[in-house]
């Protein structure tokens, strides 16, 4: 059975997204980005220089790794736009990771502008991917804008604080109809095969595995556990329950 992931049309062979944040250098970059297997990596546009090529694009291109530019560090939604219109022009990819955070304390999500920003994004052409709380109404609204895919929170950014409060995600995976995709605050292996227990369709994150005593060997790590939590789910848990229940069927019953 054909079980690739599908974000708005491309197909995508793995189901862990990287971010390229906090590495200490390219080569340890280099090293997590392969043992984790990632088909597309998120890079900050406000960070780098397209025009004259840096460090980390020429890495991604030359590992063959599709490029996902985000909108970290705009606060409006004008910021927004601006910087994913100057992203596809100088990475020539309709692909966008919008975010719009409300503040540097917190770095959520801005609702308002966030879904503001999407609107225009989608009217513009692109295929939008919104960094966004884990709130299943904004989660809806934000596919009926037309997002390709919605990316709900675990916790904030950089916390490393795991997924709190997993039954919204639940609830947002319920409801969607395109790909979920769990973004920031995983912190471990066992949180990311959370989430694809609870449904996701993909795991993005980054300074779980940058920032990592052993990057390489989390990134390996993150990649088992998304497959882990991909198959978990498919295969269907046991129901809870309240009483033990034998595993061996009593013979005298």
């Amino acid at each position: 059975m054909d079980d690739t992931l599908v974000i708005g049309g491309r197909k995508i062979s793995s189901r862990l997204i990287m971010g390229t944040g906090g590495a200490a250098n390219l080569e340890v970059l280099e090293r997590a980005l392969v043992a984790s297997g990632t088909a597309l990596t998120t890079v900050a546009m406000r960070r780098v220089d397209a025009a004259t090529g840096t460090g980390v694009l020429d890495l991604l291109r030359r590992l063959g790794i599709e490029v996902l530019p985000n909108t970290a560090g705009c606060r409006t939604a004008a910021e927004a736009v601006l910087t994913a219109q100057l992203a596809r022009e100088a990475l020539e990819t309709d692909l966008v990771k919008l975010e719009v955070v409300a503040d540097e304390r917190t770095l959520l999500p801005d609702p308002i502008e966030l879904l503001d920003a999407a609107e225009q994004l989608v009217d513009d052409g692109f295929t939008v991917l919104p960094y966004t709380n884990d709130d299943p109404v904004l989660a809806r609204k934000l596919e009926q804008a037309g997002c390709a895919a919605v990316m709900p929170l675990g916790s904030p950014i950089g916390t490393g604080l795991g997924i709190r409060n997993p039954h919204n995600i639940a609830m947002i995976v319920e409801a969607a109809g395109v790909p979920v995709v769990l973004d920031a605050g995983i912190g471990t292996a066992s949180e990311a095969a959370q989430a694809m227990e609870l449904g996701c369709d993909a795991v993005l994150l980054a300074t779980a595995v940058t920032r990592a005593a052993d990057p390489e060997r989390m990134a390996l790590a993150m990649r088992l556990g998304v497959e882990a939590g991909r198959a978990a789910h498919g295969a269907g848990r046991i129901p809870r329950r309240y009483w033990a229940q034998a595993s061996s069927p009593d013979p005298d019953a």
